[in-house]
């Protein structure tokens, strides 16, 4: 995820010799600078001065040796969040990073939040005061209230979704989101107010869809990466009620099993 003028990365294991699918071991999180060019600077990695290393582990106190999995990572303002699975007890968490100069400061001191039981992804509204978690194992979205280096949990949180929800994006009013259930292979439509999501209405997807995403140009489609289908759907967003209408030509067709969607602004067009 881009924070500022930072790029910041989620490894699945730490990038120590020991670890590797056969022997696991915790993620981690890394960073560098990104230059005026938009080239990334390589050459300056985040320091993290306390264990001399360039990288932050994702370990939890007091049980260092859980092997906890990172699934997804957003930036809401000066903060990094990042959801995690620990597949040593099957829990769900948010660790919480402040970003200072070219260095990260976990929050809370270093406690993450509980967060489910397998999260699946993680993003923050607009506005950078509410954050998501969709629980792929309990078919719902955990809602956070940012505030200062906390995450406190959304009245009425957590929100029910279809079947085994992959991923989910806001739109930029901050006023509509979108859970793409991969089980169902459908989507959930959401109204949001005060971090409150109210269900809409669901939206038929080609199957599996993994993955899903507005288009920052018009912000007026949205698209998901259908992982069975090898497919992607498209959708226009009506503004006024949350709907999603089909595109022309959706869906359409992938390369073998697509796992995410990602757009470039070119003024008012998108590609």
């Amino acid at each position: 995820t881009v924070q500022g003028k930072n790029l910041i990365v989620a490894d699945t294991y730490q990038p120590l010799p020991t670890c590797s699918p056969s022997s696991p071991c915790a993620g981690s999180i890394a960073a560098w600078p990104i230059k005026s060019d938009d080239s990334l600077d390589r050459q300056n990695p985040f320091v993290n001065a306390s264990l001399s290393t360039n990288y932050w582990p994702l370990t939890l106190p007091g049980s260092a040796g859980d092997v906890v999995t990172p699934t997804s990572i957003t930036a809401a303002g000066s903060n990094v969040y990042v959801a995690a699975y620990d597949v040593t007890t099957n829990v769900g968490y948010v660790f919480s990073f402040a970003v200072n100069g070219n260095a990260l400061t976990p929050l809370n001191g270093g406690v993450p939040t509980p967060a489910g039981t397998h999260p699946s992804s993680i993003t923050a509204d607009p506005t950078g005061s509410y954050l998501y978690v969709t629980d792929f194992g309990g078919n719902s979205v955990l809602g956070f209230n940012i505030s200062g280096s906390g995450l406190t949990p959304i009245s009425g949180s957590p929100f029910m979704t279809g079947n085994q929800p992959a991923a989910m994006v806001i739109a930029k009013s901050g006023k509509l989101a979108y859970v793409a259930n991969s089980q169902d292979s459908n989507i959930t439509a959401y109204s949001v107010s005060g971090g409150t999501l109210t269900q809409i209405a669901t939206f038929a997807t080609d199957t599996q869809p993994v993955a899903i995403g507005i288009d920052p140009g018009l912000n007026e489609y949205l698209y998901t990466a259908n992982f069975l289908a090898n497919t992607v759907s498209g959708f226009r967003i009506d503004a006024n009620t949350g709907g999603l209408v089909n595109s022309q030509f959706s869906p359409s067709p992938a390369n073998p099993n697509p796992t995410a969607v990602a757009a470039i602004p070119h003024g008012s067009a998108v590609s």
